[in-house]
């Protein structure tokens, strides 16, 4: 069974970081694209960063130079590393995964299994 858990969420003051992780389970990572979402209220869910089975990495414009997508193979998880944030990442972040992603990696839809989402705000 996949299993998709987030952590590393919270208060941030804006300018500072945070370390986002994404644990799984049911599945390996050499086999499988895990991208990072984010929904702020009354927003639609954006697509922060991706890292498809290849190791090949995506970025939304929002965020791109700020944010790092790293996995970790041995524990099976990914790591988004957030620096410089700013009050509008404030949202709730969500991981998940799919074994046959397409050429967009941010299309929602292409996903099969996601996370309970980790909470980010950024204020001061």
């Amino acid at each position: 069974q996949v299993q998709l858990v987030e952590s590393g969420g919270g208060l941030v003051q804006p300018g500072g970081s945070l370390r986002l992780s994404c644990a799984g389970s049911g599945f390996i990572l050499d086999e499988i694209s895990v991208g990072w979402f984010r929904q702020a209220p009354g927003e639609a869910l954006e697509g922060v960063s991706c890292v498809r089975e290849d190791g090949s990495t995506y970025y939304g414009d929002s965020v791109r130079g700020r944010v790092c997508i790293t996995r970790d193979k041995v524990k099976n998880e990914v790591h988004l590393q957030m620096t410089k944030l700013r009050p509008e990442d404030t949202a709730v972040y969500y991981c998940a995964n799919t074994d046959n992603l397409g050429s967009t990696w941010h299309d929602i839809y292409d996903y099969d299994y996601w996370g309970q989402g980790t909470q980010v705000t950024v204020s001061s």
